[in-house]
């Protein structure tokens, strides 16, 4: 397993024989509306240079921007590693622990934007709660898996039995239920 963090986070190493830890510091002294690419595009590099290489089992990358920048978060790093994803066959998990980047407007209950004594638009800075999508894909998705419809509340809770359904593991009892499944 190969780990990227661009928030300088450390993720955390379980058995470090088994896997490789790779940090991209985060800028210093920039704010991110002021360098919204942040590290996206060598986070991106270095993930598409793990993935081609074919040596991990699974690659877990961290692009901050959706989280730090909202909608000016760089979508080209993403969409690079998408590709490499390709390339190799693999498969792809994208989700997000909490909203950010899908409002970044302050709303009143009718759900309008809230504007400023100057007129401008209000900005949502801190996080929201709407739902936060996981996109599943890739050539080497077994054929047949689609999402599970007897679990429409799923969650981040369920993405750890996703993930080792992906590999083709059962997840334990004790997991919360997978939000996939194959016809």
């Amino acid at each position: 397993m190969l780990h990227f963090s661009g928030t300088g986070t450390a993720l955390g190493i379980f058995n470090a024989e088994l896997e490789k830890y790779v940090e991209i510091p985060s800028d210093s002294g920039i704010t991110f509306n002021v360098q919204p690419k942040m590290k996206a595009l060598e986070i991106g590099e270095k993930a598409k240079e793990a993935i081609l290489s074919r040596k991990f089992d699974q690659i877990r990358v961290n692009i901050p921007n959706g989280d730090m920048v909202g909608h000016t978060g760089d979508i080209d790093a993403t969409i690079m590693i998408l590709d490499a994803v390709e390339q190799v066959g693999g498969i792809y998990l994208v989700t997000a622990d909490h909203g950010n980047a899908e409002d970044m407007v302050k709303r009143d209950k009718k759900g309008e934007p809230i504007f400023a004594k100057d007129g401008k638009v209000q900005i949502q800075t801190s996080h929201t709660l709407q739902p936060v999508p996981v996109a599943i894909g890739g050539p080497g998705l077994t054929k047949g898996v689609k999402y599970r419809k007897d679990v429409p509340d799923g969650g981040l809770a369920n993405v750890a039995a996703t993930v080792m359904n992906l590999h083709g593991f059962l997840a334990p009892d004790d997991y919360e239920t997978t939000l996939i499944e194959v016809d």
